[in-house]
């Protein structure tokens, strides 16, 4: 608890002589200064370790008694709302412990206390991050428990009970302790510090103690941030296009041509993406010790000194020329444009003197003035590029000499790192059979990954054949085999005069793995009807099913065979409508009586191919005795048998 601050003068007893009532000197006010200020830090350490004993307090009776008791609520529930509180409690114990043994050490109690803060907050820091990112979603939950008035007065009356200082608040009173507690570590901190001699030992701890604390708070901020836009960001929405549109507006088209115009510049190279902006030597891998230090170590002498100063260098002896030849170049290159915009004018006034036999005054200055830019061009334009050739040739010897004294400062300091290597002794044979041993191993385990990682792959998906598609896989297949027949995985639209545009499922033939100019990312394909170019990244290898391949095999048992065995042509019959047999490619759901309900492969009649008002996009169909309309999309016509009149050979 906070204890209220005591003056001197409120603690001395009456009838005390006070030095500085008696006195003026500089040296009794010094001391009654120091002295006070004395006190002032005791107090203030009295109140960090008792409020820390009282927080600690709190945190255990929510851990303990609360949490306990709110078993109505799911265990999900209880995880978010208490987080990670008994990792909490846990780093908060061991850490009041050690703030109450510095009580023993009075001279060095508060330089202590700093070096414990010190030792202490990473841990902290670990700890709270992890509370601090899931409050929100606590406070969530506690606005869901509002809406349920019952529940409510549960947990209110619970809470109550074990802490009735929590007030109308309840859980959120609890919930949010931890977040003020952190917060105050570095206010308590500062108020130790202000009440601390500057000359004292214990000053610069302090500070750095303080310094501590607030990055700690800051870096919890940022972990909070960065927890918050990706939970933002991982929500999945099912939008329609409609939606999508509504959210359209000024904001988001100038973000969308913003990243545009970004990704043209990088794909264009005018910009560096900022992935490749790394910087190896500012990474923790991790690794205590050894080559790792050694390299780390290197890498920032290089990156603080070596690489700035050839930079400098760079800029002033090569890219500074660079853009003065550039500028004393834009002279001659508009002069060599002009010349070309009055070439144009020259051939015009030729052809009217060919013709006319005179020209006007405006038009043979035209003539005079292409004549001079030509006449000076060829005169001096041989002489300023031997001048530019000889420019880029200087600033090019610059640039690889520039980069020689980099190559030999970075073999400089790197080579006391690489003598603190463990394999600088080995010969260059030994080495090398080292990195062959190491290599194979890694291989092999990666091997053994992949092998693992195989066995648990998802099987692969299998894209729905359009419908009506039946009779072209079969011509496809009768005409290059299964292993050419490829599916498309994603929907296809042509860009150029070759591209096919394909919708999703549609099956083809592959004809050739590349385009005339070699590029394998677009193939070659029949569709049955079309050749065209799709990309190879949409198309995967389509899985002849056993039936397709027994359906072919009855089409077409014999390849040679070129005989076909009239039939006896049967009576006259009399003439019935046309029926025909079709395969359900999709599953339909009657929603009348007018409609019948439909499986996916299941067999059906085809009465009518329309609608009684001629709408073919219905068809009357009969499916297990009952007649009613279908989808006609829905239907793909099953495998004719062989017309009457001609049999196959026995």
């Amino acid at each position: 608890m906070c204890l209220p601050f005591l003056e001197p003068a409120d603690m001395a007893e009456p009838g005390t002589d006070e030095p500085s009532s008696r006195t003026g000197s500089p040296d009794g006010e010094g001391r009654v200064s120091g002295e006070r200020l004395l006190l002032h830090q005791r107090l203030a350490v009295r109140e960090l370790i008792d409020t820390e004993l009282s927080y600690l307090h709190m945190l255990r009776l929510c851990a303990s008694d609360i949490r306990s008791s709110l078993q109505q609520l799911p265990q999900g529930d209880l995880d978010v709302l208490f987080s990670n509180i008994d990792d909490v409690i846990e780093v908060n114990s061991r850490f009041l412990h050690d703030l109450q043994e510095t009580a023993s050490r009075k001279e060095e109690q508060v330089h202590l206390i700093g070096n414990l803060f010190l030792e202490c907050h990473e841990e902290l820091e670990r700890v709270y991050k992890v509370y601090c990112a899931s409050y929100d979603q606590a406070l969530l939950l506690l606005d869901t428990y509002r809406r349920e008035p019952e529940l409510q007065r549960e947990i209110q009356s619970i809470i109550e009970a074990v802490v009735p200082q929590a007030g109308p608040s309840g859980l959120s009173f609890l919930l949010v302790i931890p977040l003020q507690r952190i917060t105050k570590y570095p206010l308590l901190l500062q108020k130790i510090l202000e009440n601390t001699v500057p000359d004292a030992s214990a000053y610069p701890v302090l500070q750095r103690a303080v310094s501590a604390l607030q990055d700690v708070n800051t870096n919890i901020n940022e972990y909070k941030r960065r927890k918050e836009v990706a939970s933002k960001y991982t929500k999945v929405e099912q939008l329609t296009l409609r939606e999508r549109l509504a959210r359209l507006n000024t904001h988001t088209l100038s973000k969308k041509t913003t990243r545009l115009s970004q990704l043209l510049k990088q794909e264009a190279g005018l910009v560096p993406r900022a992935f490749l902006c790394f910087r190896p030597q500012e990474y923790d891998l991790d690794i205590p010790g050894g080559p790792v230090v050694q390299y780390c170590s290197l890498m920032r002498d290089l990156q603080l000194q070596a690489f700035p100063h050839f930079k400098q260098r760079l800029k002033g002896l090569v890219w500074q020329p660079l853009c003065s030849l550039a500028k004393a170049l834009a002279g001659p290159q508009n002069l060599i444009k002009k010349r070309l915009d009055k070439l144009l004018d020259f051939e015009r006034v030729e052809e009217k003197l060919l013709e006319v036999g005179s020209v006007t005054y405006e038009e043979q200055e035209a003539r005079h003035t292409y004549q001079a830019l030509n006449s000076l061009l060829v005169a001096e334009l041989p002489q300023l590029n031997q001048l530019a050739m000889r420019w880029l040739g200087q600033i090019l010897c610059t640039f690889v000499g520039l980069q020689r004294e980099l190559a030999q400062q970075v073999l400089q300091r790197a080579e006391g790192s690489l003598a603190q290597l463990p394999h600088y002794h080995l010969s260059e044979l030994a080495f090398r059979k080292l990195v062959e041993d190491a290599l194979g191993q890694t291989g092999h385990q990666l091997r053994s990954f992949q092998e693992n990682f195989e066995k648990v792959l998802p099987p692969p998906t299998v894209q729905p054949l359009l419908p009506g598609a039946e009779r072209q896989v079969q011509a496809l297949l009768s005409r290059y085999g299964p292993e050419k027949l490829y599916q498309v995985t994603s929907g296809v639209s042509g860009a150029g005069t070759l591209d096919l545009t394909l919708p999703r499922g549609q099956i083809v033939a592959l004809l050739q793995n590349k385009d005339t100019r070699g590029n394998s990312s677009r193939w070659l394909v029949d569709t049955g009807g079309h050749r065209g170019y799709v990309p190879a990244g949409k198309l995967e290898l389509y899985r002849v099913t056993p039936r397709q391949e027994e359906v072919k095999e009855q089409e077409w048992p014999h390849k040679d065979s070129r005989h076909l065995t009239p039939q006896p042509t049967p009576a006259p019959v009399p003439s019935v409508p046309v029926v025909t047999q079709a395969v359900a490619v999709y599953p339909f759901v009657a929603r009348s009586s007018h409609e019948v309900s439909l499986q996916a492969g299941q067999l059906v009649t085809v009465l009518e191919a329309q609608d009684k008002k001629g709408n073919p996009e219905w068809s009357l169909v009969e499916v297990n005795e009952q007649r009613g309309y279908v989808p006609s999309s829905f239907l793909a016509r099953a495998a004719s048998p062989a017309p009457w009149g001609w049999g196959l050979p026995s």
